[in-house]
């Protein structure tokens, strides 16, 4: 576990650092272009740690299927009938031990680029995180860039049993996989194909989602193919003595990038994987390389406590607690009893290993239409995201300044997404990318002023204690009969340590500005060695230098306006 609170960032190379806003619907590389590793240089990196960052999270970074055809380079083509849109889904990994082609100036300089990369980004100070993607691969996986001693997935499957430890992959003996569909093309002139073979499966593999069947819905992960862990999708059984052969294939690939300087891996859909494996693979890994640190995509509350202190993972992420809550009331809907529940349910032993968000590539972007429309009506949400526990947070590249992800870029339609099928030139990043300047001269003053929010939250969650490693105080009981104060849209708590004391106060009353006496009761104000009697100065630290000032007995007159916030910081002088 990391001794301090991370703050990490997001961001999809491809769509960061490309400046080519052509923007054709389901457009071609050399028609709407692609950012490179390159791009993500000093100046970007420098702008990235304006916000508090520790981490950057490259998402996207291992080689995946694609409709561009690389053959020229000595990559093999993938049959357009198994990739999701011209670029193709990061998620659907084709070679484990490279580096996706699209991302490099010099194609067959990508490892090199993406090594310089790790040492760009540990030079500024900040770490590096890429995905794992452990439940499934792409449908054609196969490495060309393998070590010379390692034995590739599916290498010696006995394809006659449906089920072996001994395979990587799940068989469907006397089936031929049949694609939901076969792409034709968009127009006369944009062919869906590119010089791969049409797939051949045979005997037809069990797709990545889990579906058991040669022919898979077009909702399923049609794309991937699942892998192995011991469990035998058939009857339901868990085989993992001696370990599999894909345990010791998939460390490997682990302990291949960590050799490169990784510092983390978020493991993808990491509840599809059985614990075992990662209770194995965590600790192998960690014998070699013991500060890496794993987060989980896991969406099941049930099995949070297993995957950490059985499964090793650092951090999980906390999407159907306080996402969803959050979200609830940014969208003026929720209930601040919400958030009050989400902290009874997670505060003890696992808090601090819930990362919080607001956007990932995953969910809908906040100044969409789908989601807020206003990014500012999410600021309290962000507020509290950030220092609720002393667990991490993450911002996603473009939250920040208000990116919409309001088009419909090819095979990610209308959506509220910024796609990660297509290839596209992000219309309202353009302003902070600037010719690769990362300046922000280009921004509008709504978004410059947006970025300074997030900027002055960084910098308060790195320079508090009491947000790092402090303790919480929830202040909803002691404010259910105080007049004015909407419980279900005011929501304030204390954070402290022995020298530091913060109130935060969150308004999320979408027409009204609140106006309250807000009470501190004497059980909090005897934690912090205070007593009722005691005349309190508080001041801002966030977003304006406002000063309150009362005691237990007569309360704090705060006065905030709608979707606004407060950390008043209690003044001891």
């Amino acid at each position: 576990m990391a001794s301090h609170k991370l703050i990490i960032y997001q961001l999809l190379p491809r769509l960061f650092g490309n400046t080519n806003t052509t923007n054709r619907p389901w457009g071609t590389l050399a028609e709407n272009g692609s950012g490179k590793l390159a791009d993500i240089n000093d100046a970007a990196l420098e702008r990235i740690k304006t916000l508090g960052t520790t981490h950057v999270w490259y998402t996207g970074l291992p080689e995946h299927a694609t409709m561009t055809d690389y053959a020229a380079q000595g990559i093999r083509p993938d049959d357009p009938a198994v990739v999701k849109g011209r670029a193709g889904s990061p998620y659907a990994v084709k070679d484990y031990y490279d580096v996706d082609p699209d991302l490099a100036v010099s194609v067959p300089d990508r490892m090199a680029e993406f090594e310089a990369l790790v040492a760009r980004t540990h030079a500024h100070g900040l770490r590096v995180i890429i995905d794992f993607v452990p439940n499934h691969v792409a449908r054609q996986y196969g490495s060309d860039a393998k070590p010379a001693n390692v034995q590739d997935l599916g290498e010696g499957d006995d394809v006659r049993q449906p089920f072996s430890t001994e395979n990587n992959f799940y068989y469907l003996p006397g089936t031929q996989f049949v694609p939901p569909f076969v792409p034709g093309s968009i127009d006369a002139h944009t062919p869906l194909t590119n010089s791969a073979p049409p797939i051949h499966e045979v005997p037809a593999r069990v797709t990545g989602s889990g579906s058991i069947s040669e022919a898979p819905h077009i909702d399923d992960w049609y794309e991937t193919i699942k892998l192995n862990y011991g469990y035998n999708v058939f009857d339901g059984t868990l085989h993992t003595d001696p370990a599999p052969n894909t345990w010791i294939k998939m460390r490997d690939i682990l302990l291949f990038w960590a050799a490169k300087g990784v510092d983390g891996f978020r493991c993808d859909m990491a509840h599809l994987v059985p614990v075992a494996f990662w209770k194995w693979v965590t600790a192998s890994v960690r014998s070699v390389h013991p500060d890496l640190i794993f987060i989980a995509e896991i969406y099941d509350p049930g099995l949070y406590r297993t995957y950490i202190f059985e499964g090793g993972f650092d951090y999980l992420y906390d999407k159907v607690g306080l996402y969803d809550s959050l979200r609830r009331l940014v969208e003026g809907h929720g209930s601040c009893y919400d958030l009050t529940r989400v902290w009874q349910e997670e505060s003890g032993d696992f808090a601090e290993h819930m990362l919080r968000f607001l956007e990932t590539h995953d969910e809908q972007r906040i100044a969409s239409s789908f989601f807020a429309a206003d990014p500012r009506r999410a600021i309290p949400a962000m507020v509290i995201t950030a220092t609720m526990h002393t667990g991490p947070y993450l911002v996603y590249f473009g939250q920040e300044v208000g990116v919409r992800g309001e088009d419909a870029e090819g095979f990610s339609g209308h959506d509220g997404r910024t796609t990660i099928f297509d290839y596209w030139g992000l219309t309202d990043w353009q302003g902070h990318l600037n010719g690769h300047r990362y300046d922000g001269a280009g921004l509008a003053e709504t978004q410059r002023d947006l970025r300074a929010v997030y900027a002055n939250l960084g910098q308060l969650v790195n320079g508090s204690p009491a947000i790092r490693e402090g303790g919480f105080y929830d202040l909803q009981w002691a404010n259910g009969t105080t007049p004015g104060y909407k419980l279900h849209l005011t929501y304030s708590y204390l954070r402290y340590t022995e020298h530091q004391t913060l109130l935060i106060v969150c308004n999320f009353d979408p027409h009204n500005s609140l106006s309250v006496n807000l009470i501190i009761p004497e059980h909090a104000l005897l934690l912090l060695g205070r007593s009722m009697g005691q005349s309190l100065r508080w001041v801002d630290q966030f977003l304006t230098t406002e000063a309150v000032t009362g005691n237990g007995n007569t309360g704090f007159s705060v006065q905030i306006p709608s979707f606004g916030v407060r950390v008043y910081q209690l003044d001891v002088r």
